[in-house]
């Protein structure tokens, strides 16, 4: 029976400043991967990698904008460079873009928020796959949301892009089966950290209701009756891009306390 270990795999983690990116990163490198960083602020995503070194693991900070197709390009070809291979992809990457009523929400928000959740998502799939060929098939896992599945009030376009990454998983894993390549998406739920912060004090904003008001809201639609965590999903991710789960493809997969999709 295989077991979990990332070891010899080789694997880019998009959005790897901090948060869940972070989290992966250090992850990934403890179950045995070299991990490639990628993130456009230069000050978080090389300390994402000091810590992973630190740590024992391998690790390569590369600072991009995966939304661009130019440092797609360059942050494939430094990975495989620098380790001799290209085997894991992460799509973790994405701006969850503004909180406001769609009338409000402009055509640049919906722009940004799709180019950083969507068009980042693909990108990354595009340029990685020659790769993973290269090297006998592979895994990639986008990181997508339960709004992605359900949706959320006020947030079109976060929504709206997570769905989208739910759809190019189930076309992907059709497309890059026959090349021993499988294809997952993670859709958490609420996720403690600074981000879920912000979204809950836009909604208390917009719905006009106190934060802590708005907090509950979030815990209570999980029958566990709390958020999830960052190693929650790194956990998951783990699974999905080991040995263990090769037969696993084109799935999405909840982590979200139990919470209903719909």
């Amino acid at each position: 029976m295989p077991n979990q270990s990332l070891q010899g795999k080789v694997a880019i983690v998009t959005g790897a400043s901090k948060g869940i990116g972070r989290v992966l990163s250090q992850v990934f490198a403890r179950e045995g991967a070299s991990v490639v960083c990628a993130a456009r602020s230069k000050d978080l995503v090389e300390e994402t990698a000091r810590l992973v070194t630190a740590a024992g693991g391998r690790a390569l900070a590369v600072t991009c904008d995966v939304s661009h197709e130019d440092d797609v390009r360059r942050l494939v070809e430094a990975a495989v460079k620098a380790f001799g291979a290209l085997t894991t992809l992460v799509n973790n990457a994405g701006d969850g873009g503004p909180t406001k009523p769609v009338q409000d929400y402009t055509l640049d928000d919906w722009r940004y928020t799709l180019d950083s959740c969507l068009t980042s998502s693909y990108l990354c799939i595009r340029f990685a796959v020659p790769a993973m060929i290269q090297a006998g098939g592979g895994a990639i896992v986008n990181i997508s949301s339960v709004a992605g599945r359900r949706g959320l009030a006020y947030r079109i376009g976060y929504c709206s892009a997570k769905a989208g990454q739910v759809g190019m998983t189930y076309g992907m894993a059709l497309e890059l089966g026959p090349h021993n390549i499988t294809v997952n998406a993670i859709a958490p739920g609420a996720v403690e950290g600074d981000r879920i912060d912000r979204v809950i004090a836009g909604q208390a904003e917009v719905r006009k209701i106190p934060v802590a008001a708005a907090r509950e809201a979030f815990v209570a639609r999980s029958p566990l009756k709390r958020m999830v965590t960052a190693e929650d999903i790194a956990a998951a991710a783990v699974f999905l891009c080991s040995d263990l789960a090769r037969n696993i493809s084109g799935q999405c997969l909840p982590v979200n306390a139990g919470e209903p999709a719909s």
